[in-house]
């Protein structure tokens, strides 16, 4: 298991890496996810395997976390890894750490039962528990300074721009 010396030593490297030569972190993330039976999905990255799915309530199956689910682990295990990250660089020690992820939705927007709903959360609110030794001032800088820099906070509190590319192909004729 890594120290916190050795979280701090290997980010540390990383940024100076990517200061050195700001390519060296740029990419492209790639995700494909297939459709199958009963609204389940096969999920892949790399050597990630995941899936999801939907409940029967939904028309599903029931054999695999829904895609909420899997946002709010995005958000909930992006900002428990950022804060442990930020505190290894920071010097600011914990002991535990939870992060709780509530989400107020009103289906009736996603089910198209009404125009004036949204499809989308109403709010998010995350609550973080923190057992530590450090001076109270000091958890809640690390976690301002891991806040600031979490990638999901972004992604979900702005506007990233999103474009739709569309491949129609017919079914192969035998």
């Amino acid at each position: 298991m890594a120290s916190p010396d050795d979280i701090k030593i290997a980010l540390e490297r990383n940024v100076k890496a990517v200061s050195l030569r700001p390519s060296v972190g740029q990419g492209t993330a790639v995700t494909r996810v297939r459709l199958g039976a009963d609204l389940r999905c096969d999920i892949e990255e790399g050597s990630w395997k995941l899936k999801a799915g939907m409940t029967e309530k939904y028309g599903g199956d029931g054999s695999a976390p829904n895609p909420g689910v899997l946002g709010r682990a995005a958000i909930g295990s992006c900002l428990a890894i950022g804060y442990a990250m930020w505190a290894s660089r920071l010097q600011v020690p914990i002991t535990s750490l939870e992060v709780e992820i509530q989400a107020d939705y009103d289906v009736r927007g996603e089910l198209g039962a009404s125009d004036d709903v949204r499809p989308g959360y109403g709010e998010i609110r995350y609550i973080v528990k923190v057992e530590s030794d450090a001076p109270a001032e000091d958890v809640e800088k690390m976690l301002e300074i891991a806040e600031r820099r979490s990638s999901w906070l972004d992604v979900v509190g702005n506007a990233t721009p999103m474009r739709r590319e569309v491949h129609i192909t017919s079914p192969a004729r035998s």
